[in-house]
């Protein structure tokens, strides 16, 4: 059956044979685009995380390093590693206040300040996210984090500092 319309001065015929073609089309479009789409968000996820695993390895080498000038820096007697976190910021040992770190960072994995502590006789020697996530990165490792790779998730990345294993500069 074909139905006349007038557009304009001339008449035209549609025949009902091509109708629904644009339909399928369109929809065929919508399903290519959304397949292309989720590639993207897995690729975008995977580099997002590989973003912040790089964060969590420069964070937790700040917080080696300033266990490490907190611990080399006792004023006398003893060395002590701090009893908690904020002693890096503020450490009172001093007559003039020391800052072995300027902020205390956030776990880039569980996005808040709570991090795992290595505690050693009450001290923290180290610290690590409490992230359950498996790790992407698994070569090219400074050698002091080498072990790294063979880890099954990031709460495994422990960042310890042991007294002699760095060489320390300035000290804060």
């Amino acid at each position: 059956m074909a139905v006349a319309m007038l557009i304009g001065n001339v008449p035209m015929q549609f025949k009902n044979k091509c109708s629904g073609f644009t339909y399928i089309g369109v929809l065929m479009l919508v399903a290519i685009s959304g397949i292309g789409l989720a590639g993207v968000g897995i690729v975008w996820h995977q580099d997002a995380q590989r973003e912040r695993e790089k964060e969590l390895l420069f964070i937790g080498e700040e917080f080696r390093l300033a266990i490490g000038s907190y611990y080399e820096n006792t004023p006398s007697g003893t060395k002590q590693y701090p009893k908690k976190l904020d002693d890096l910021i503020l450490d009172n040992r001093f007559p003039i206040t020391k800052r072995h770190l300027r902020k205390l960072y956030t776990d880039p994995f569980a996005n808040e300040d709570a991090w795992g502590l290595v505690l050693q006789q009450g001290q923290i020697i180290g610290v690590y996210s409490t992230s359950e996530l498996a790790p992407i990165k698994t070569t090219g490792f400074l050698p002091q984090y080498e072990t790294f790779g063979a880890m099954a998730k990031y709460s495994e990345w422990k960042f310890t500092y042991t007294p002699g294993s760095m060489p320390l500069m300035g000290g804060g």
